[in-house]
């Protein structure tokens, strides 16, 4: 028996749009029903492109349109405040691009306002619903390596990038941190929960954003992680759990990885490798998977990707810039309301 249909909105025309909008057409039960930019042009290319229904040249139209059941917020993260905002506000449910927002205030306002208005809310935090990931956690929680006690993750890319550049521009939350350092985060976060204390030192740009950062956490139990990110220096994406009776190694991009090898103490290492059926590595279809099932379900958050989790890694990158002094132009901004 066929699935319900799900129609979705997608605010924005950038490549994860257009990434996100390619995987949504490989899944029969997903509808690109609408495409919002504040370029009608890019939005009517966007539409005859992927084979959208309408195309609207501003993100009000969008949110206003009722047949759609959720919309997918693409902008820069400057912008998810304003963008997912103004969909919960018209009643969509929203998947919002990581990281949520530029800091924890904003995140609680759409979350805020998510619950508000009974709407549906997700971070598109891919990496949280990717199977190979999902069973690493698993092994995790289940004490294949015994308790955890260190993290090992980095995200760097080699740049280099101009000082016009998204990545460097502090008005679109430019730095590593907020675009690759989430990840590591996540990944620490997702295995061991929001740690006691954050520690950082960064290399800051003329412009005051962060070309690369180290950053420690630390959590009551004698756990720690270990985590960089840079975008002057193309780091190898590896990931590492270390337990009290093995370990876990993930050799590359372990954000969405091909494979990883568990390492238990007294046994030979055994590898687990990505099923082909589930697709490229680089596939955003499992989030897209994964909001659909939650709103046939009639569910406010996703278990994948709960909003107390999201809450808890914008707590730590908040943290994370406080250390290393990074601060953008507008976050002082008039809050969000219903």
């Amino acid at each position: 028996m066929a699935e319900q249909r799900v129609r979705w909105g997608i605010l924005a025309t950038g490549g994860i749009a257009a990434a996100f909008a390619a995987d949504l057409v490989d899944l029969p039960d997903a509808e690109i029903a609408a495409v919002a930019s504040r370029r009608r042009e890019s939005a009517e290319a966007f539409a005859e492109r992927f084979g959208a229904g309408r195309a609207y040249g501003d993100w009000e139209s969008l949110a206003a349109d009722p047949d759609i059941d959720v919309v997918y917020v693409a902008t820069p993260h400057s912008a998810h405040r304003v963008a997912a905002g103004l969909c919960l506000r018209a009643g969509r449910n929203v998947l919002c691009e990581k990281p949520f927002t530029l800091n924890l205030r904003d995140t609680e306002e759409l979350v805020a306002l998510a619950r508000e208005h009974d709407r549906f809310l997700m971070e598109a935090m891919w990496m949280y619903c990717n199977p190979l990931v999902r069973r690493l956690k698993a092994l995790v929680d289940d004490g294949a390596i015994g308790h955890v006690r260190t993290v090992q993750a980095d995200f760097g890319l080699a740049g280099p990038f101009p000082p016009a550049h998204r990545l460097r521009d502090p008005a679109l939350g430019g730095g590593a941190l907020l675009d690759l350092g989430v990840y590591p985060v996540s990944f620490a976060q997702l295995l061991l929960g929001e740690p006691e204390a954050v520690a950082g030192s960064a290399l800051l740009s003329p412009e005051g954003v962060d070309l690369q950062t180290g950053v420690v956490l630390s959590w009551d139990s004698g756990a720690m992680a270990s985590l960089h990110c840079s975008i002057v220096g193309g780091t190898g994406g590896t990931a590492s759990v270390t337990g009290s009776r093995g370990r876990i190694d993930v050799p590359s991009g372990f954000f969405h990885p091909e494979r990883f090898v568990l390492r238990r103490d007294g046994r030979e290492p055994e590898e687990f490798t990505a099923d082909p059926a589930d697709g490229p590595r680089t596939t955003l279809r499992h989030e897209a998977a994964e909001v659909m099932r939650a709103l046939r379900a009639g569910e406010k958050e996703s278990p994948l990707v709960p909003l107390e989790g999201s809450l808890a890694v914008m707590r730590t990158l908040d943290a994370v810039r406080e250390r290393i002094g990074v601060r953008y132009p507008g976050e002082a901004v008039t809050a969000v309301t219903g």
